[in-house]
């Protein structure tokens, strides 16, 4: 084999590879969670994957579309809401993409859409409610975000999973208008309550009285049961309440004796 005949056989092993290579570089591989848009010359071909398949190199182009559950850290957006009390609300998307063939072909770049059309539609949806239903009623407007972005994200074939508002950001003066407003009412239920309290106390002691009047060695037997507390307690001082009958007594006995000496008195007249 002579010197031409080699570089012969080098040219043609050599546009043998280039044109395995150029076979070659058609195949294409998605992953499971992925799907290849396919155009061939400009024109929607179709949806291919997942797996392994084939395309036309030169002629054909493919662009690759995630369909897991995207997440997207909506800004804090700074709006007035219907009481007139400036908000700034920053909330978190979920979706995804239900349509690959329209996500590519209907919109130029279906994450940022869906990302400034999440920003408008929160600081719109601010405007809408006041402080008090935005703090209260988190739920319904987190649902009305879904609704509202999930309509206008519907032509680039994507679906909003779920919006959830993650904090409300209020001016401190504010802050400490609601903050002293919670304090007024937490006084507020403790007056009542315990008034309700003295109420339930008077009612229970007036029957008490009304017993005892009823009965008055109830009275003695509360008086002996003090006493025996008392002396539970291991005072160094102890006192002893007499029965109320004694006192009666000691008082009967006194004005006796004051009758008696004033008798006497007038007996004996004067020295």
């Amino acid at each position: 084999m002579n010197g031409l005949d080699v570089v012969c056989w080098s040219m043609i092993f050599l546009v043998v590879l280039v044109i395995v290579l150029f076979l070659l570089s058609g195949i294409r591989v998605v992953k499971e969670y992925e799907r290849g848009v396919i155009f061939r010359l400009g024109k929607f071909q179709g949806v291919k994957g997942p797996g392994i398949f084939y395309i036309l190199p030169i002629f054909d182009s493919m662009q690759k579309v995630d369909l897991r559950v995207i997440t997207v850290d909506v800004p804090p957006q700074e709006a007035i809401t219907k009481d007139n009390v400036t908000a700034k609300v920053n909330a978190v998307l979920y979706y995804r993409v239900s349509s690959p063939k329209t996500a590519i072909i209907n919109v130029e770049n279906y994450r940022l859409a869906i990302s400034e059309a999440a920003q408008t539609t929160v600081r719109s949806i601010i405007g809408q409610y006041s402080l008090d239903e935005l703090l209260k009623n988190r739920d319904m407007v987190n649902q009305r975000l879904s609704k509202i972005l999930d309509e206008m994200s519907d032509p680039w074939g994507i679906r909003v999973t779920n919006v959830e508002t993650k904090d409300l950001m209020i001016p401190e003066s504010m802050q400490r208008a609601m903050a002293k407003e919670a304090e007024a009412e937490r006084e507020k239920r403790s007056r009542l309550i315990k008034a309700q309290a003295e109420l339930e106390s008077a009612s229970k002691l007036a029957v008490a009285a009304q017993q005892i009047s009823a009965h008055p060695s109830i009275l003695e037997l509360r008086r002996l049961q003090t006493i025996a507390e008392v002396g539970i307690e291991q005072n160094t001082t102890t006192i002893i309440l007499m029965p109320s009958d004694f006192v009666t007594f000691a008082k009967h006995i006194g004005e006796a004796a004051k009758e008696f000496t004033k008798k006497m008195e007038g007996e004996m007249g004067p020295p």
